[in-house]
């Protein structure tokens, strides 16, 4: 498990995903920074496809991954083995779970504040890229439309360049 003053390394876990064949949208701070934002982020948020085939190949991944469950009373997470079938029961349960991987924090999404989930996302969806990864995010409108709707203080805060960047992209 990676340690606390390691570097966040969102570029290995998008790979994994990709070398996996998980459908998802990106969302969130990778999102943005993506579509050019200057403010970082310390996760990568997902909106998996729930397809139960889908849901099978991120759990192999989160596998690889080294995955351990963040809950409240394990600082360092909660290893488990994770399956189809575990993600498959979470989803009417959590509408998000997080995990802690070998390359830092990643957060499966299923329904993001002001979305119906992968497949409202997945229509807007342009490819973007880190690094050397081709990945499928979220049109910056509705990055803002969640951002929005979470409502959290840092995404309010960010939300005026959000939007500065939505209109140059128009321009």
């Amino acid at each position: 498990m990676r340690e606390p003053d390691e570097e966040f390394q969102p570029k290995e876990i998008l790979q994994t995903l990709a070398r996996h064949g998980v459908t998802c949208v990106v969302i969130g701070g990778i999102a943005s920074t993506i579509h050019g934002s200057p403010y970082p982020t310390s996760d990568v948020d997902i909106v998996p496809d729930l397809k139960p085939a889908n849901l099978e190949r991120l759990a192999a991944a989160l596998n690889e991954l080294e995955s351990r469950i963040l809950v409240t009373d394990e600082p360092d997470g909660l290893k488990i083995e994770v399956t189809g079938a575990l993600l498959r029961k979470s989803i009417p349960d959590f509408q998000f779970l997080n995990f802690l991987t070998k390359y830092g924090q990643i957060d499966l999404l299923f329904r993001p504040a002001g979305t119906d989930g992968y497949k409202d996302l997945a229509r807007n969806a342009v490819e973007g890229t880190l690094g050397d990864v081709t990945v499928q995010i979220a049109a910056l409108e509705d990055v803002i439309r969640s951002k929005a709707a979470a409502g959290r203080q840092r995404d309010l805060e960010h939300l005026p360049t959000l939007r500065r960047l939505l209109e140059i992209s128009r321009e």
